[in-house]
Parts: C-alpha cells; sequence; structure tokens
C-alpha cells in the first residue's frame, strides 16, 4: 500500500477517479469517517439507521467521484452526500409507521460516565428526534459539531439567511421540547445542547428571522 498521508483530499479523490485507487478512497473515509458518523448519528438518532446511511453514502461517494467538480472542499462535499442520504431515510421512514422513541434503546454509557450526563444526552437525542429534519440538520451542524452558517450553507445548499432562521427555530423550539422533557426528569439531568463555538458570533442569529 502507497504512503497517501502526503495527499491532501482532493488527490486522493482524483487518484480514485482517474486510476481506480481504492486505497486513497480508504485514506479519505479513513480521515473523515468519524465526523461523518457524527453526523449520521445526531441528524437520524438512531445507531442503526445511520450505520446503513452512512454506508448508502460512502457507495454514492464512491461511485460519483468522477463527477465532483472541485468548486468546494472535499468534506463539504462528503458531508452533502451524507446529509443527502439521512434525508432520503428520512422519506422512506414516513412511508412505515415510526418506532416510538421510547422503545429505541440508548447508546450504552462509558464506563465511569455520570449518570446525569448520561440522561442529558439522551434527553438531547429525544429533543432532537421531534425536530424537523432541516432544522434538525442546521442545529446539529452550528451548535454541535462547531460549523460556522457558511459550511453548513455550502452543505445544505440553501442560503445562509435561511440557515440562519431554521437555527433560530430549531433553538426555541429545542428549549420548549427539553423543558417538557425536564420536567419528566429529576433535576438538573438535562444539559445544555450547544458545542464549544455556539457562542461564536459567526454561528448566532440575530432577533429578526429571514423567510424562507
Amino acid at each position: 500500500m502507497a504512503d497517501l498521508s502526503g495527499c491532501d483530499d482532493k488527490e486522493l479523490l482524483r487518484r480514485h477517479a482517474t486510476g481506480g485507487d481504492r486505497d486513497a478512497f480508504g485514506e479519505l473515509f479513513r480521515r473523515h469517517r468519524d465526523r461523518l458518523w457524527a453526523v449520521a448519528l445526531r441528524t437520524l438518532s438512531d445507531p442503526e439507521e445511520a450505520a446503513d446511511a452512512l454506508q448508502d453514502a460512502m457507495v454514492n461517494a464512491y461511485r460519483a467521484a468522477a463527477r465532483f467538480r472541485g468548486d468546494s472542499a472535499v468534506t463539504t462535499w462528503l458531508h452533502r452526500i451524507v446529509v443527502n442520504a439521512c434525508l432520503d431515510r428520512v422519506r422512506r421512514k414516513q412511508a412505515r409507521p415510526a418506532v416510538p422513541m421510547s422503545d429505541q434503546l440508548p447508546e450504552p454509557a462509558m464506563p465511569g460516565a455520570d449518570p446525569a450526563d448520561a440522561a442529558g444526552v439522551l434527553a438531547v437525542r429525544q429533543a432532537l428526534a421531534e425536530l424537523p429534519f432541516d432544522q434538525r440538520a442546521v442545529v446539529v451542524y452550528i451548535d454541535m459539531l462547531g460549523y460556522p452558517v457558511a459550511d453548513v450553507a455550502a452543505i445544505l445548499e440553501i442560503p445562509a439567511g435561511t440557515v440562519k432562521s431554521r437555527a433560530s427555530r430549531a433553538r426555541s423550539q429545542l428549549a420548549t421540547l427539553l423543558s417538557e422533557i425536564g420536567n419528566r426528569a429529576p433535576a438538573g439531568d438535562v444539559g445544555p445542547i450547544a458545542g464549544p463555538d455556539a457562542g461564536d458570533p459567526a454561528t448566532t442569529t440575530s432577533g429578526k428571522e429571514e423567510k424562507q
């Protein structure tokens, strides 16, 4: 296997698309799989569905590599494919009865983890699952993964103003949902949802929402 560590993402994708270098695509996936998995899991709130969506996305990316135009970062292109795969699964799921959230098993807690923290994570996932997909995707990218608005707009292929308005509505609805969940749980169980970049002026919204 050739040493591909010195190749940037676009070079890896070019090697795969033009020369059929499977090692190149594998290296590309290894570099970004954790982030892509986080996106799939947090947008679908179901580990099995997220794993299937990520697999579908990587197959699609593998086949579509030759159509990559290079007018955006490879990571933006990959994230867009993952989001589309998640959206396809949401659409298919709407055609069959939904599984109640209470019937889904939470992810196992890490050894030594604070039970209150685990309860907070479960509450956030439960609240996120109740959001419309377009709002959920935006709040996951901005508040949980720390992406700036411009990057989210590029990934989702929507205007930055739409990203901001969806994020504002999602945060408002999440606050209501978490309050309702918190009223049914012991005090202190529900923690904050925001990531480390949530307070960055680039990712906050103005008081006036833009119409989509």
